[in-house]
């Protein structure tokens, strides 16, 4: 199920029947979010199993490494077309595999540094601001933080099991078995 039809379900559970609950209070007034209609509970149960699942799934398969250099940013100067590349390549390493909102914090800041290092500072706080907005694991895009794992994968923790998988391909990439 896409995530369009999971918010969908949710928003016309939660909020159309919280609207028609709570139409008839006078403006202002606040109460405690109350209803009998059972299938508001049993959208909001299934929608929530369905995240749950497709976040946490344990038998998710990575896939090879790849990065597509800085994305939609140029790989480095007019001069040096590629001064800036490594770090991108790193930083999308990092992307592949996923993990916790603070990885990617890291991660974004790693890449910062990297480019400043090559003497591009102002070059460095725009890519910085683009892997901020751009990266986010809620979008589709193939360069989101954990693009590596099936869509939808969020922010968490890498499983025993989901690090051998990291550990396995970072191993064929270098040649080894």
């Amino acid at each position: 199920m896409s995530l369009g039809i999971l918010f969908g379900i949710l928003r016309e559970g939660l909020l159309g029947e919280f609207a028609q609950a709570h139409a008839s209070l006078p403006f202002g007034t606040h109460y405690p979010l109350q209803t009998t209609n059972s299938s508001m509970r049993i959208k909001l149960l299934i929608g929530l199993m369905l995240l749950s699942g497709s976040t946490f799934a344990s038998d998710a398969k990575l896939k090879p490494f790849t990065s597509d250099g800085c994305s939609a940013f140029p790989d480095g100067s007019l001069e040096q077309r590629q001064l800036w590349l490594q770090c991108c390549t790193e930083h999308d390493y990092a992307y592949w595999k996923g993990g916790t909102y603070k990885e990617r914090e890291d991660a974004d800041f790693a890449l910062k540094a990297c480019v400043e290092k090559v003497g591009e500072e102002e070059i460095a706080l725009l890519m910085l601001a683009g892997v901020r907005v751009g990266g986010t694991p809620f979008l589709p895009t193939k360069f989101r933080w954990g693009y590596g794992w099936p869509y939808p994968r969020f922010y968490g923790e890498l499983s025993q099991e989901e690090l051998r998988q990291v550990e396995d391909a970072a191993k064929q990439a270098r040649g080894k078995p």
